[in-house]
């Protein structure tokens, strides 16, 4: 792949039959097709694509034999792992198909289709592997300005590779989830010990989520290309975050408890596929990369993401709006890195952007930077705040707009007390 790659599905001018698939400022229109994981009544989960308000069911089309499955069924598993490994072409004549059944001239309209307010939404994929990355350079420069030097903010190798390190796969959950405040070693600067108890500096951290679609060999690197094809699509992503036990627990080997409690995506997989028109140049390199960093085509993305706090019984505010075309590092150079050492990736693992800060103070992606540490109150419904309170919801959403707008839905999550303490 040269660049990126438009198609029919893409063009700004085709419509669906579905109404509400044609609403400009839809965050579903046929442009999209995001796939997605539900249940009908506590029933069985069927994987699904959203199309306006509604959801076009592949596991009952599958049964049906309208879209091929190969040997074995595809989407009877309740998630898109096996759909994701399978050739990028695929996903391509997949997408295309089910365009074609939901455009405005299509004669056979009798598909199944169910309510989105009549569902619900369960993680999409079966996420083997969580890395988190640093990708952001205005967060990586404030988080070193505010806790070293100012004047050498960025650390020697920033520049150079991207930071990552290996989260919880098994604490990620999906949108709408609670989050219960975490419980961790804490110790305040003045005092000889460290002491038990919940974080009192609860913070978020608004990033884009890439899957793994097409596995990797071990033993055998990529290069930012073939990573960019193996990406299946993208997801919103809060990795919530305990500063206060982070910055007692991360010298020498980095963050632990204080990222290992909750990561929270969005329900919805936003296609590479419907990304393209969308890739953007990635901003200018200080200094060279090395080879196997290099891209010849651009895989940033623009994606404008918004985060919204409401204090429970409060209305929401929004705190800050990014985007994600600013990252250093696109999610192709994270994977590409990630299979430098011949680490071997697998269809649905998941990589974390890392904060996605822009330059001014209300495009920070966390409230470390919005509030400078808790210097500086943000306002909210009724009040102020540094960290998160018990009862606060965050709620992330992001679109790219152009001819047509492409949306992700919501990344929400709502914080509930810390657990008891419990002791021998």
């Amino acid at each position: 792949m040269t660049g990126p790659v438009l198609d029919e599905t893409h063009d700004p001018a085709r419509r669906s039959w579905i109404e509400s698939a044609n609403a400009p400022d839809g965050d579903f229109p046929i442009q999209n097709l995001p796939f997605g994981v539900f249940s009908e009544n506590a029933g069985d989960r069927r994987v699904g694509v959203a199309i306006g308000d509604l959801i076009l069911d592949l596991t009952a089309l599958e049964a049906q034999g309208r879209i091929a499955s190969g040997d074995a069924p595809i989407f009877d598993g309740g998630c898109l792992n096996p759909f994701m490994a399978r050739p990028r072409g695929e996903w391509t004549k997949l997408r295309a198909k089910l365009a074609r059944m939901l455009d405005a001239g299509a004669s056979d309209r009798d598909l199944p289709l169910v309510a989105q307010s009549a569902v619900e939404m369960h993680l999409p994929v079966r996420i083997g592997g969580f890395t988190d990355f640093y990708a952001s350079r205005e967060h990586a420069t404030n988080v070193g300005s505010m806790f070293r030097d100012p004047q050498n903010a960025l650390l020697p190798n920033w520049l150079h590779i991207p930071i990552g390190y290996n989260g919880r796969a098994s604490t990620v959950v999906v949108s709408g989830t609670p989050v219960t405040r975490p419980l961790g070693q804490l110790k305040a600067p003045d005092a000889d010990a460290p002491c038990v108890g919940p974080s009192r500096k609860l913070d978020i951290e608004v990033e884009l989520g890439a899957l793994v679609g097409t596995p990797t060999q071990m033993g055998r690197p990529i290069g930012t290309a073939e990573a960019q094809d193996s990406i299946f699509g993208y997801v919103l992503l809060n990795d919530w975050s305990a500063r206060d036990i982070q910055v007692w627990e991360y010298q020498p080997l980095g963050p632990f408890l204080s990222k290992a409690f909750a990561t929270t995506i969005s329900p919805w997989v936003v296609t590479s596929a419907a990304l393209e028109p969308f890739r953007r140049d990635a901003p200018e390199r200080e200094r060279p990369l090395l080879p196997y960093l290099r891209e010849a085509t651009p895989n940033n993305l623009d994606i404008e993401i918004t985060a919204t706090l409401a204090p429970r019984g409060g209305a929401p505010v929004q705190i800050l709006r990014t985007n994600a075309a600013g990252l250093y590092y696109s999610a192709a150079q994270q994977l590409a890195h990630h299979t430098l050492s011949g680490c071997r990736m697998e269809a649905g693992d998941l990589l974390g952007s890392g904060t996605i800060s822009g330059p001014t103070r209300d495009s920070c992606g966390s409230l470390l930077e919005l509030t400078w540490n808790g210097t500086e109150p943000i306002a909210v419904d009724g009040g102020t705040r540094t960290f998160l309170e018990d009862g606060d919801t965050v709620t992330l959403t992001g679109k790219c707009t152009g001819p047509y707008r492409i949306g992700f839905g919501a990344c929400s999550g709502t914080i509930l007390p810390a657990p008891e303490l419990r002791e021998p």
